[in-house]
């Protein structure tokens, strides 16, 4: 498909993380809030959480851009049916860490591409296990003071200074513990006839 016909692509998201992600694909896109609830349905499961509102994103932003391509994504964190949002304060992000402090979390990406025009959506689930190392109270402190890391699922940013809180990272693609898995958006634009390279 030649750049002319290539419809416009949307990300039904504000996050700088998933923007700066996204332009590593070199493909012109816009930035759009979505209005999406992102309150859990009564005993869902967190993946099917993530998943869920990654279509809702995308669909919430549809009427806007009826002709083009839109991703829409979203992620939870969870370990022993405990969830973990964006801490937002930095009281919260010091009870996430000593909560996860030596356990594994699940970091759980949902991914959708919805074709506005024809309604077609694919969607994705994309897991990431994360072993935190054991923390001492010192350095959970000395990292929430250092990092910026309040608009993150879990408060660990594996992108900066939070890869020191692991011990070890397993998943199909390293993207996705940011908030966008780009292997399998590559998959699913090439699916749409989206040439990437």
């Amino acid at each position: 498909m030649s750049a002319a016909a290539r419809p416009e692509i949307v990300l039904a998201s504000t996050s700088v993380f998933r923007q700066e992600l996204l332009g590593r694909l070199r493909l012109p896109f816009q930035a759009i809030a979505p209005e999406t609830d992102e309150t859990p349905l009564p005993n869902e499961h967190p993946a099917a959480t993530a998943e869920r509102l990654s279509l809702a994103k995308a669909q919430s932003v549809a009427l806007r851009f009826p002709a083009a391509l839109i991703i829409g994504s979203d992620q939870v964190a969870y370990c022993n049916g405990t969830r973990f949002g964006k801490p937002g304060t930095r009281e919260n992000a010091i009870a996430q860490l000593r909560s996860m402090s030596g356990k594994t979390v699940i970091f759980h990406t949902g991914l959708c591409l919805l074709n506005a025009a024809t309604g077609w959506f694919q969607l994705r689930g994309i897991p990431t296990e994360v072993r935190f190392r054991t923390l001492s109270d010192q350095e959970i402190l000395r990292y929430v003071d250092k990092e910026d890391a309040l608009n993150c699922a879990g408060s660990a940013r594996s992108e900066g200074l939070g890869i020191a809180l692991l011990e070890h990272m397993r998943g199909d693609d390293p993207n996705a513990l940011i908030g966008l898995p780009l292997i399998a958006l590559c998959d699913m634009l090439r699916a749409e006839g989206i040439e990437l390279l």
